[in-house]
């Protein structure tokens, strides 16, 4: 699976930074993952949806360590070129 598309959308919201859309193989869109910047630095959170008992789930997610790493980068790599700081 190859990641095609990542367009990132500036939101200086405290923490929050930003949100971004991914595209993989020209084919399936994910929309709604969030940047966030924690005190070691970037992160990503995938798109989810708050249960009854007030916790969140995602509603989409990688399901390795490999996969989620390499989303990771990409988004924040594009997130860094979009606000112009030094990668």
């Amino acid at each position: 699976m190859e990641i095609t598309e990542v367009k990132v959308f500036p939101a200086n919201e405290g923490r929050l930074k930003g949100y971004a859309t991914m595209v993989f193989d020209n084919a399936f869109i994910v929309r709604d993952m969030k940047i966030i910047q924690s005190d070691e630095g970037y992160f990503v959170s995938m798109p989810s949806r708050r249960k009854k008992d007030g916790s969140f789930k995602d509603i989409v997610h990688p399901l390795n360590a490999e996969t989620r790493q390499e989303i990771e980068n990409k988004v924040i790599e594009e997130y860094k070129k979009v606000v112009g700081e030094v990668a």
